[in-house]
Formats: structure tokens, C-alpha cells, sequence
């Protein structure tokens, strides 16, 4: 077990599917001894730009949660545009007696300026068969397709960018048919339906093709007015940005979807999407509950601490998931104006899970859980109980009410314990449980 530095220090009022490569000489210069961790003050959530405290929800959904909103938009993940106008949904594939009747598959078409020549996404949807209407859904993004998720043969196959992976089907930049149901055990599809919740996912390269270039045939340059030759701002919005925008637009479908009920879906991710779902949820307060599976740097792993992937690293080899502007703390991430423990409490009231992995050392285990437990301050505000442990819990032990955690045995990974936990959480609260 890690040694641990007591809590009382750590608050102070003052991936990998690797789009890239993160060289070998990078990683063996990356602290993994918890005794060499050289770590700064984090910021508080509790403290207005102007140095005056933060003593009651209201001050801090009124005046405080806008600020930190302001940091992160400013100097972390950019500024998104809203929703577009004139963007339609069409129902582009439909089986009543798919999962051998167990669920209805719909594919939803969604065209952000309502053109079919231009940006579009593809909304791969189960409704469980046997629930009564309307159920609560889970809400991702996924690594390889709408197809890799199931190996359910009626998934039409995507036909966007991908990066090549034999394992995964990729030849040539396109999937082939090696490539269904590749990532089903990431999802645990029947096992979500079977629970009474509709699970909705879209392919990540729908929306941005995930290398530096990217963009210029993604959705960031379709909705720019300069498109592939945009000069982007210090504080314009990076990929992370766009995947999250998607989110977002997949819950603008979810509100019109009559099986769905739009005021009960929880977004999730994994790594890189683990990032994109904490953005998601902390922009857009209708996710109802918020999940980050082993999301690390830029996600929920606080960034004053120098254990495993840092800031530096994470800026050299994915520029293109964060703003311009985050670079410049590569050097410096202490001077940042803010870190993860208040991307965590910008969920606030909302429930939000964050999960680990023991052999997961890169994204720093134990600086995600840190991050939640000092957002707690900000649940408390709402008279919402946190994690309920003073420390980082042992493997396979889940804790927490409105901020849950679990540090699971195994890799960097999504599992069917992982699964269990996320479902228990909504279950309980969304009602289906006693809470």
C-alpha cells in the first residue's frame, strides 16, 4: 500500500489509447512513489475571485460555480458554442426485437445545422423492451464505432475516421466487419438494459478524429466561418471541448424521445472520454449524474500533483484535447488558477462517481479520489454527504453517496464490477433503490 499524506495538507484556502505516443524516456522520468510526490496548495471552491467566502449554495451557484466555470472555459478546456440552430434528428435504423426482443435499437442520424451535407453524428440507442416509459439512460462516447459495442449484427457500421488497429478491425482507416462487438465487454449492454435503463452511445470520430490535425475535418472546423483554416484563440475549445459539445447534443435528442426520461441520464467516459464526460456534466448541468472511469490528467486527477502523467507530458503529446491557452502551465501547473477538485464540485448538487484502477499508476489513483474528497466542501453547502471516508479505500470497496469512488483491481479498463457500481449508484439515485 502507498503511504499517505494526510488530508489536512492537501487544502489550502490561498490514457491510454494513445492518439499519440508518449515516448519510453517520458515515462521513466514519471514519479511513482507517493513519498516523492511534490505537491502545491490547491486553490478553494470556497473563495471568490474577490477573496470573500463562499458560505451557502446560493453563493455558490450564483456567484462562486460561475467563476470556476469561467477558470476552466478560460484556461483548460475553451469556449463551446451553444446549441446550433436548425439542427434536426432522424431515425435512420430501427429494430423492436433487438438483443433477441430484449430492447428496441434505434440509430439516430443527429444534423447539428440541419443540412445532410454537413456535420453530423450518429446516436447508436437500446430501450429496454419490458420497462415501463420513460426510462433513465446512460449517456457515452465511444473508442471504435457504434459497432464495437455490442456484437449485434443490426449495428450499422461506422464509416468515419479511425485510427489503424488490427485488434480492432481498423484497416485503412475505416472498421471493417472484424470489428463488431470488439469493446462489448466495455459496455456491458444487456447487463444495463436488463437493470431497466436505455444506454446511448456515439463514436468519438463523429465529432472530432482524435490526432493534432483533426479538427480541420471535424466538427470544429464545420462550425467555424474560417473552417480548416481557423486561427484558433487562447481559450477557444480543443477536442475534449467538441466530444462534450456531442454529449450535449445527444441529450438535445434524448429530451425529444418520448421511451426516455431526459431529466434522469448519466453521462460516462473512460480515459480520455472520462475527461470529456466531467467536462460535459460541469457545462451542462441536465446530465443528472456524472461518471469518470479512470479519467487521470485533465480529468479527475488533481494537477498540482506530480505523480504519474503530468501536465507537461499530457500537453507535449495531446495538444489538440484542451485549449491553447493550457499549454503555457506545461512548466508551471501549480500557477494554474485551478485544479480537478473543483471541475468535481462544479457537479454540485448532483451525484458524480469517480473511478480508479489499482494498476492504473499513470492516471494517479489516489489523486482522483483526492479530487473528490475536496469537492466535498461544496456538497456540504447542499447538505449532500460525500465519499464518508477520510481516505483512499482499499481495492474492490466502493464508498460515497453524492461523490462516489471505487479503486477496482486491474488495468486501465472498464469491467463488469465497474458496471455494477454505476448502476447502483443511478439506482439509488434515481429512486429504483432505498437510498
Amino acid at each position: 500500500m502507498n503511504s499517505r499524506l494526510p488530508l489536512r495538507i492537501l487544502f489550502c484556502s490561498t490514457a491510454l489509447l494513445s492518439a499519440a505516443p508518449v515516448h519510453a524516456a517520458e515515462r521513466r522520468d514519471v514519479n511513482y512513489d507517493e513519498a516523492k510526490v511534490n505537491m502545491a496548495p490547491l486553490p478553494d471552491p470556497l473563495v471568490l475571485n474577490s477573496g470573500k467566502p463562499v458560505t451557502s449554495s446560493r453563493a455558490w451557484t450564483k456567484q462562486r460555480r460561475p467563476e470556476v466555470l469561467e477558470l476552466f472555459q478560460a484556461n483548460v478546456y475553451g469556449r463551446s458554442p451553444g446549441k446550433p440552430k436548425g439542427m434536426k434528428f432522424e431515425i435512420t435504423g430501427l429494430d423492436h426485437l433487438a438483443l433477441d426482443g430484449l430492447a428496441t435499437r434505434k440509430e439516430i442520424t443527429v444534423w447539428f445545422t440541419g443540412k445532410k451535407d454537413g456535420p453530423k453524428m450518429t446516436i447508436l440507442l437500446y430501450v429496454p423492451n419490458g420497462a415501463k416509459k420513460p426510462v433513465p439512460a446512460f449517456l457515452g462516447l465511444n473508442f471504435y464505432g457504434n459497432h464495437t459495442v455490442d456484437s449485434d449484427p443490426g449495428i450499422t457500421l461506422s464509416t468515419a475516421w479511425m485510427r489503424d488497429n488490427k485488434d480492432a478491425g481498423v484497416v485503412n482507416g475505416r472498421a471493417t466487419d472484424k470489428s463488431r462487438g470488439f469493446q462489448t465487454s466495455r459496455w456491458q449492454i444487456e447487463k444495463v438494459v436488463r437493470r431497466g435503463y436505455a444506454t446511448a452511445t456515439i463514436y468519438y470520430g463523429d465529432l472530432e478524429p482524435d490526432h493534432a490535425d483533426g479538427w480541420k475535418t471535424g466538427l470544429r472546423a464545420a462550425l467555424s466561418k474560417d473552417g480548416a483554416n481557423t486561427l484558433w484563440k487562447p481559450d477557444d475549445w480543443g477536442a475534449i471541448g467538441a466530444w462534450a459539445w456531442g454529449l450535449s447534443r445527444a441529450l438535445d435528442y434524448l429530451e425529444t424521445d418520448k421511451d426516455i426520461n431526459a431529466k434522469q441520464v448519466a453521462v460516462h467516459g473512460h480515459s480520455r472520454l472520462g475527461k470529456t464526460s466531467l467536462w460535459a456534466g460541469a457545462s451542462d448541468e441536465r446530465f443528472a449524474i456524472v461518471i469518470s472511469n479512470d479519467s487521470g490528467e485533465g480529468g479527475a486527477a488533481l494537477t498540482r500533483r506530480d505523480f504519474g502523467e503530468t501536465t507537461a507530458i499530457i500537453t507535449k503529446a495531446f495538444p489538440h484535447w484542451f485549449c491553447p491557452r493550457y499549454a503555457t502551465y506545461a512548466s508551471n501547473a501549480p500557477t494554474l488558477p485551478v485544479d480537478q477538485h473543483e471541475l468535481i464540485a462544479l457537479m454540485a448538487p448532483r451525484p458524480v462517481y469517480i473511478a480508479s484502477a489499482t494498476e492504473d499508476q499513470w492516471a494517479d489513483p489516489r489523486g482522483e479520489f483526492l479530487s473528490g474528497k475536496n469537492a466535498e466542501p461544496v456538497y456540504a453547502l447542499f447538505k449532500k454527504a460525500g465519499l464518508g471516508v477520510a481516505d483512499q479505500p482499499a481495492a474492490d470497496h466502493p464508498v460515497g453517496n453524492f461523490i462516489g469512488y471505487h479503486l477496482r483491481t486491474g488495468k486501465h479498463d472498464i469491467t463488469e464490477f465497474d458496471w455494477e457500481q454505476y448502476l447502483n449508484f443511478a439506482d439509488r439515485h434515481f429512486g429504483k433503490a432505498k437510498k
